[in-house]
Parts: C-alpha cells; sequence; structure tokens
C-alpha cells in the first residue's frame, strides 16, 4: 500500500494508472499541450520528460551512428582500391558528392553527444533535445542521399548507368517514402 505522502510523486502516479489512456481528457476546450498529457499520463515533469526524450534519441541515433561511421569509413577507403579508376567523371562527381554526405551524415548523427557534452551540468536540457532532435533529422536526411548514392555508384560500376539511374530513383523514393511520408502520414493522420 502506498502511504499518503508517496502518492503525489511521479513514480507514484505512474504506479497507479493501470491505463493511462482511459485517464480523463482536461475540462478545457484548449487542446491538451505535450507537457499537460506526459503529466497526465505519465506523471512526468518538463524535467523528466526531457531526460526521456534524450535518452531515447541518444538511443535511436547509437543504432544509425555505427552505420554512417562504417559507411563512410567504406567510402574513404575506395579511391584506394584498383577498381576505382574505371569510374566515369560523372560517378566520380557522385562518388564525391556521396562522401561529403556521409561526412555530413556523421557529424550531424554524432553532434547530439558533442552538445550534451558540452553543455552538461549548465540546466540546458531543453536545448540539448532540441539540438539533438534537429541534427538527427539532418543527419538522416543526409544518410538517405549518402546511401542513394551509393546505390548509383554500385549500380553504374556493375551494370551500367541506366540501371544505376534506375537503383537511384529506387532508393530515393523509398527513403521518401519510408523515411518522410509514411510518418508525415501518420503524424498529421494521428493531429
Amino acid at each position: 500500500m502506498i502511504d499518503s505522502n508517496e502518492q503525489s510523486t511521479p513514480s507514484a502516479i505512474r504506479r497507479n494508472r493501470s491505463d493511462p489512456d482511459s485517464a480523463a481528457p482536461p475540462t478545457e476546450h484548449a487542446p491538451e499541450t505535450d507537457r499537460e498529457w506526459n503529466f497526465r499520463v505519465r506523471g512526468e515533469n518538463r524535467t523528466e520528460q526531457l531526460d526521456r526524450n534524450l535518452s531515447s534519441l541518444l538511443q535511436e541515433l547509437r543504432v544509425v551512428q555505427t552505420g554512417v561511421q562504417l559507411l563512410t569509413g567504406f567510402l574513404l577507403t575506395l579511391p584506394f582500391q584498383p577498381r576505382f579508376t574505371e569510374l566515369s567523371w560523372s560517378m566520380q562527381v557522385v562518388y564525391l558528392f556521396v562522401v561529403a554526405t556521409s561526412i555530413a551524415a556523421t557529424v550531424f548523427l554524432t553532434a547530439p553527444v558533442a552538445a550534451h557534452r558540452i553543455l552538461f551540468r549548465l540546466r540546458r536540457i531543453d536545448q540539448v533535445v532540441r539540438i539533438a532532435h534537429r541534427c538527427a533529422l539532418l543527419g538522416l536526411l543526409l544518410l538517405g542521399f549518402a546511401v542513394t548514392g551509393v546505390a548509383v555508384l554500385i549500380f553504374d560500376l556493375v551494370a551500367g548507368p541506366i540501371p544505376a539511374l534506375i537503383a537511384g530513383i529506387g532508393s530515393a523514393v523509398l527513403f521518401a517514402c519510408v523515411w518522410i511520408a509514411y510518418p508525415w502520414w501518420q503524424r498529421t493522420r494521428d493531429a
């Protein structure tokens, strides 16, 4: 049994809710804000919400960071391979674009860690979360460009320019649908 002093703590509120979605909505006519919903359903204050958001974002970035760093490392070794000289001038331009976007993606996807370290203990977690969110979105966009370019390069080298064009368009459409259009549709549909 929970004593009366513990019932007002956020963790007690979380423990006492058997179904958070059944909690009564606000009585005002104004739509419920994100902060209000988090407090009502999760019992989180603003700082707890920001801590959870940063932790979730850093977990998501751990998955992506490894892949983008491996991709960048792989791309940086390509000019030293014997078949690299077989690339046409236009594919060498594509290669440089891919390397640039992969390096930029690496920078943006690791930037939240740097921001967190620099702003650590300055009570600016709201800034860190905002910066990390924007950097993650930009980093993912750049990663999509880089992976699309890699598909173009590989298909061009193996099968020629027409399959490379098809692979590039297909990859771009796939990224646009899965990473942008579908989540955006979910966001607007639920709003």
